[in-house]
């Protein structure tokens, strides 16, 4: 990641913790947000699409579920798509 990116998985980190509940010990980049690590679901994902139209101005209604992989992929997804 870029230092742009970076600096945006940095405060998704905070927002995910702020939000879903997330320890931030266990938070890093590149864990799978949803599946057995983390466990997140898709009511928590409607709650991440929120987190980043609030914060970034960045929609994420329907994209594709790649982008919501891990806090690398949503950091490169806000990045991209920043006005």
């Amino acid at each position: 990641m870029n230092a742009n990116e970076q600096k945006i998985a940095d405060r998704i980190k905070e927002l995910l913790c702020e939000n879903l509940g997330i320890d931030a010990d266990v938070l890093t980049d590149e864990i799978a947000l949803f599946g057995d690590e983390i466990g997140l679901d898709s009511i928590d994902s409607m709650e991440i699409i929120a987190c980043i139209d609030d914060e970034f101005g960045v929609s994420m209604t329907g994209t594709g579920k790649e982008n919501f992989y891990n806090v690398e992929s949503l950091a490169k997804y806000v990045a991209a798509h920043q006005g």
